[in-house]
C-alpha cells in the first residue's frame, strides 16, 4: 500500500520560515503563520520540508488506504504562496468570490501576494475548510 510522501516531522517551523530566501515571501509567511495560528488556535507542525500544517486528521478511504495529514496550512513557494484550506469536497464559491486574486489547485489556493487577497475572507475560508473536513474525519490539534 502507498505511503504518504509528506509526513509530520520535528523540524522547526520558525527556522523554515526564517530561511525563506525572498524577504517579502518570508514576511508574508510569518503573517500567514500568525493568521493560521489565530484562526485555528493550534501550534504549527512541519509537514515535509516546506509545508506548515495546523491540526491533523486520520483518514481511511473505501479502498483501505489510510494515513494522517495536516488539516490546514500553507507553504511558501518560489512562485507564490500555497494555502491548504479545503479538503476538496465543499463548494466555497461564495467566499472565494470575495477573496481576491488566486489560482485554485486540487486542495489549495495559490496566490502571488497577500496584498492580492482579503485576509478576513481567508480567515473565514480556513474556518469553513476545517468545519467541512470535520464532517468527514475527526480533526485534532497538531
Amino acid at each position: 500500500m502507498a505511503v504518504n510522501k509528506t509526513v509530520a516531522n520535528a523540524s522547526s517551523v520558525a527556522e523554515m520560515l526564517s530561511a525563506v530566501a525572498h524577504p517579502r515571501r518570508r514576511e508574508e509567511s510569518v503573517q500567514l503563520h500568525t493568521l493560521f495560528s489565530d484562526v485555528t488556535g493550534w501550534d504549527a507542525t512541519m509537514w515535509g520540508s516546506s509545508i506548515v500544517g495546523y491540526g491533523r486528521y486520520h483518514y481511511v478511504y473505501d479502498s483501505g488506504r489510510e494515513g494522517d495529514y495536516f488539516a490546514t496550512g500553507f507553504s511558501p513557494r518560489q512562485r507564490g504562496l500555497s494555502i491548504y484550506i479545503m479538503p476538496g469536497y465543499a463548494d466555497f464559491t461564495e467566499l472565494l468570490s470575495k477573496l481576491g486574486k488566486y489560482r485554485r489547485g486540487k486542495s489549495c489556493l495559490n496566490i502571488n501576494s497577500l496584498d492580492d487577497i482579503n485576509l478576513d475572507v481567508l480567515a473565514s475560508l480556513i474556518h469553513a475548510g476545517l468545519s467541512d473536513l470535520e464532517r468527514l474525519w475527526p480533526v485534532s490539534p497538531s
